[in-house]
């Protein structure tokens, strides 16, 4: 994937066409459904006080990671460990269906895809973060 410059604005790849206008667009809608969602709006609703702070954020997360902005500077994985007791495996797929669903109706086809493979490797990793857990360690003296 190439980067091109236009007037300040990165855009990931020609084809993709996905900039920070877009982006908020996307956020604001998405977290909208989120929040109206049956079993992810009330998770969400209790952990976060101030939406529009958080909207931000969450933009800037976007931002940094298809336009390598650099403008996120917090940590995904603490967030969510913070709330462990109360997400299952079955959210990230709910949020990941979600996320299609918004992100093919408000993207070009290309950019859709590229910020749908992007999340399902993040809630693959955030997944690992919260539920992997390494087997005991088999006792070396019996060997």
């Amino acid at each position: 994937m190439w980067l091109r410059y236009m007037i300040g604005v990165r855009l990931v790849s020609g084809a993709a066409k996905i900039d920070e206008q877009g982006l908020r667009r996307l956020v604001a809608l998405f977290y909208a459904r989120v929040r109206e969602d049956a079993e992810l709006g009330p998770i969400f609703n209790d952990a976060i006080a101030d939406w529009p702070a958080h909207l931000e954020k969450l933009i800037a997360f976007w931002s940094s990671v298809m336009l390598t902005s650099g403008r996120y500077k917090g940590n995904p994985v603490a967030a969510h460990l913070k709330h462990r007791d109360r997400i299952e495996r079955a959210l990230f797929e709910r949020w990941l269906a979600l996320w299609a669903r918004t992100t093919a109706e408000v993207m070009p086809p290309e950019a859709a895809a590229e910020l749908q493979a992007k999340a399902s490797r993040i809630a693959e990793s955030l997944q690992l973060a919260m539920f992997f857990k390494l087997p005991p360690a088999r006792d070396c003296k019996a060997a």
